[in-house]
């Protein structure tokens, strides 16, 4: 598929070499694209990556993403599925941009015509490309509104190593705030670690025979 992502930061740099390696033709898409021609991977204007896209992904600073999409405009973003991996925090890391909210749930009221999907935003940007180099099977989470726009989500998602029986669909684009706010969790458990390539999973009860 023809990708777009949004952002030349290190989320965007990880996603795009890993969609590049499973057969992809990336683009990542900068407001100084001049500037950025040392990351391995084409780039283009924002603009010119909505227009070439078939599926966009965001990774732009979750305090920036809606006025950043606002600048591509609605009608080069309708019908184009968004992919959203961003999180919008304080310069600190210490609070949520959207504490009673998301950023997924913003995006999609804002752009109705475009198919938000949530996911990739509960681990680190080595995580997102790498899952099978942690010690056991973990979890990714899906939110969205658009169920065919999840299963092409899905599908991506098994191109970077997510195996289906990791990813869970956990419901609307509402849920997308469970998503984000895990991100104060985050950085604890980094803290408690020290590191921050590790992931959750989910684990429900054994069946009883």
């Amino acid at each position: 598929m023809r990708i777009g992502l949004l952002g030349t930061g290190n989320v965007a740099r990880a996603l795009g070499h890993g969609w590049r390696a499973a057969g992809h033709d990336v683009l990542l898409g900068s407001r100084n694209p001049k500037e950025r021609t040392d990351l391995g991977l084409p780039v283009a204007g924002l603009s010119e990556t909505a227009a070439h896209a078939e599926v966009l992904v965001n990774a732009t600073p979750g305090t920036v993403s809606v006025q950043l999409l606002h600048s591509i405009g609605a009608p080069a973003l309708a019908g184009i599925l968004l992919i959203d991996v961003g999180v919008g925090l304080s310069d600190d890391y210490t609070e949520l941009s959207h504490p009673n909210s998301s950023l997924g749930e913003q995006i999609q009221e804002a752009f109705p015509l475009t198919p938000v999907v949530k996911t990739l935003c509960t681990m680190d940007a080595t995580v997102m490309i790498a899952p099978n180099d942690l010690e056991g099977a973990s979890t990714v989470f899906l939110s969205g509104d658009d169920a065919e726009a999840k299963r092409t989500t899905g599908r991506l998602l098994t191109d970077l190593g997510w195996a289906p029986s990791s990813q869970l669909d956990i419901g609307g684009i509402r849920t997308a705030r469970g998503q984000e706010h895990f991100a104060l969790l985050f950085m604890g458990i980094a803290g408690g670690v020290g590191a921050h390539m590790f992931n959750i999973k989910v684990v429900t009860r054994a069946a009883v025979e």
